[in-house]
């Protein structure tokens, strides 16, 4: 149970065109999303692709520490994976894999339909642990969405929302 005492929804809406799909223990797919370097640098603010391990760990730990989900899209032929999204009260790091889908609001999105959940759970508060100074598009995203930096991390800041 990612998230002590709440259970997980498989499915949680985002639009009629987005949703969040619960975990289920397969990824691969999600592989060439991490091999991408400029991807990767947003990530983790290296250039080091993934090979499947750390992929695994990855998403081991994600999945152990919080509410992970990938991100889908609406497409002719159903809903297709383009990113994850972790969410708990101490972070929300968001990924959109598939570069066709950045720029047209996904984040600011699923953003709001995980302040929605923060809020049905009772949460007053969430948190991102770092966004890179050099993620301007993300602080944008998070911003937009009512984060606000609230200290200053190694490589960025660290973001906080109030759920009202």
């Amino acid at each position: 149970m990612p998230i002590p005492g709440i259970v997980q929804p498989d499915i949680l809406p985002v639009s009629d065109r987005l949703r969040l799909r619960k975990f289920d223990g397969v990824f691969t797919f999600a592989l060439p999303w991490y091999q991408d370097e400029d991807t990767v640098y947003l990530v983790d603010g290296v250039r080091a692709p993934y090979t499947m391990e750390k992929l695994e760990r990855m998403y081991r730990y994600l999945d152990r520490h919080g509410e992970l989900y990938f991100i889908e899209a609406a497409e002719e032929e159903g809903f297709r994976p383009i990113g994850d999204v972790t969410f708990w009260p101490e972070d929300m790091p968001i990924v959109l894999g598939d570069k066709a889908y950045r720029g047209q609001q996904i984040g600011s999105q699923v953003i709001a339909a995980l302040k929605e959940r923060g809020r049905a759970l009772g949460y007053t508060r969430l948190y991102v642990q770092e966004i890179y100074d050099f993620n301007t598009a993300s602080q944008r995203c998070f911003e937009k969405a009512g984060f606000r930096p609230i200290e200053k991390t190694e490589k960025g800041k660290r973001y906080m929302a109030e759920l009202e």
